[in-house]
């Protein structure tokens, strides 16, 4: 398997492919094949060769999803979320080098005036029956098809701990990489997905869609997530999983309320897949308690194509907590000096396998820091149990500091969580005059409690050097477009309240 449309290649044509619910439309294998074939030859016709990157921002649905896989085979995609801002926008076309940028015919103001003069937009649309057009290109190239260490996509990481970094992905990394996720949860030509995540990030492109896609399964994609009609699109088309961060998983739950039947539309689900952020070990159970289904929690990040370790599908064990075992993927412990460790020990998780990026773009800095001896470093700390299950215990960088004391913010964000009345947790370190860092946290209510409770809460169930000093309740906590807390975000902001 070499590229990603050679990855559809062996599905019979008539299956469908694509569902785009909002207007009840289906594609088949044979005209999404068809489609991104003409699609690359029109990118190849405006003057895109191999290596030249093709931004776009395009919301989630057909378009978004063909374009990319032309873009992918005419040269590079490069999508980016249409919610940023003009200023985002001019960074990452600058920073990708973009040749064009594809944008829908109406609207994206930001993206076309950061656009300006420097990058020439080219306009994708669709008809009432399912055809993706693009319009605007003119160059005169012709097609050229890739090969497999080609890059097929450059993304950018989250950025939550410094500058982002380039990541380019060859077709390769990503066929490997959507042919793990299928294993990993037996999917075959009868799942249909519905895809939540934006396709903007590796999670959409790859769990959701790739992986469907490469086992003749069929891809729901509407525009975006919402959960006042979620389970209906998933009855009306026989949804039998979903991928998806905490964030939205908590919102399904939000809107089932106290209802405790099992909403209609979730007959079907095998299994619903969780990813990209921590799971509370709670919101595991209680999302299987009321969707009736096994809820597996996955460990994924840009730089591996996305995922690389998971629980199982029953009847292997799936530990609340853990992201399970490598699915394809060697994982391993390793130490400051590069030392892999053993069962147990905590250190910092490191990966190996053909799916890894073969380096950051034009960055040899980063380089020489992530990879060690043929393993990629994550900058996740966490340890092995004696069946391979990995847990996770934070971010490397973002490991609090008190006194020499190394207090992981992740087991302070579960103590919190546990409370009756918090929805939603986040803890950091913030500036301290005689131990360097302080524990802090801030809190979204579900119902009503006071920092003096919440602090008396904590105090019963953490050693004292671990128990937040200060505990801020606010409405909401920044995330990332994928659902991600930025708790360098969050410290910023709340720093300057901590003594």
């Amino acid at each position: 398997m070499n590229t990603l449309l050679e990855l559809l290649q062996p599905i019979p044509a008539d299956q469908t492919a694509i569902i785009v619910p909002e207007q009840n439309i289906r594609v088949s294998y044979g005209a999404l094949r068809r489609q991104v074939q003409s699609f690359a030859e029109a990118l190849a016709a405006a003057g895109i060769g191999r290596g030249d990157r093709v931004g776009m921002a395009l919301p989630n649905g057909l378009p978004q999803i063909v374009a990319f896989l032309a873009a992918s085979m005419a040269g590079t995609a490069a999508p980016l979320n249409p919610g940023y801002k003009e200023e985002e926008f001019r960074f990452f076309l600058e920073d990708t080098g973009a040749k064009v940028l594809l944008l829908p015919p109406e609207g994206a103001e930001a993206a076309r005036l950061a656009a300006g003069e420097r990058v020439r937009v080219l306009t994708v649309g669709m008809d009432d029956a399912g055809e993706v057009t693009l319009s605007g290109g003119s160059g005169g190239r012709s097609y050229q098809a890739p090969a497999r260490d080609d890059v097929a996509l450059i993304l950018h990481t989250s950025g939550s701990t410094g500058r982002p970094k380039r990541v380019p992905l060859s077709h390769a990394n990503l066929a490997i990489s959507a042919r793990n996720v299928a294993k990993s949860y037996a999917l075959n030509a009868s799942d249909v997905s519905l895809c939540v995540m934006p396709l903007f990030h590796v999670h959409g492109l790859v769990a959701s869609t790739l992986a469907t896609l490469a086992t003749g399964g069929t891809v729901v994609v509407p525009a975006k997530f919402n959960p006042l009609s979620f389970w209906r699109v998933a009855k009306e088309h026989g949804v039998t999983w979903y991928s998806a961060v905490p964030t939205l998983h908590q919102l399904l739950l939000a809107r089932a309320g106290s209802d405790t039947t099992r909403p209609a539309g979730a007959e079907k689900l095998r299994f619903i897949r969780s990813c990209s952020a921590a799971l509370p070990p709670q919101v595991m159970l209680e999302l299987e308690a009321r969707f009736g289904a096994p809820v597996l929690e996955a460990y994924g990040m840009t730089e591996a194509a996305h995922q690389m370790a998971s629980n199982p599908l029953p009847p292997g064990e799936r530990l609340p907590g853990s992201v399970g075992r490598g699915t394809e993927v060697r994982i391993g412990i390793m130490d400051g000096q590069g030392k892999l460790l053993g069962v147990g020990e905590r250190g910092e998780v490191v990966i190996q396998g053909p799916n890894v990026t073969a380096g950051y773009e034009n960055n040899p800095e980063a380089n020489a820091t992530s990879f060690v001896d043929g393993w990629f470093r994550t900058g996740d700390q966490g340890f092995l149990d004696a069946n391979g299950y990995l847990t996770l215990v934070g971010r490397l960088k973002e490991l609090i500091n008190r006194g020499g004391e190394k207090i992981s913010p992740r087991e302070i964000d579960e103590v919190l969580l546990a409370h009756p009345a918090i929805a939603e947790a986040v803890c950091f370190g913030v500036p301290h005059a005689t131990w360097g860092e302080e524990v802090a946290a801030v809190v979204v209510l579900r119902s009503a409690a006071s920092e003096a409770d919440l602090i008396g809460y904590c105090r019963e169930r953490l050693a004292d050097y671990k128990r937040p000093k200060q505990i801020h309740i606010a409405d909401a906590i920044p995330r990332t477009a994928t659902g991600k807390i930025q708790r360098r975000v969050v410290a910023e902001a709340f720093s300057p309240k901590a003594s």
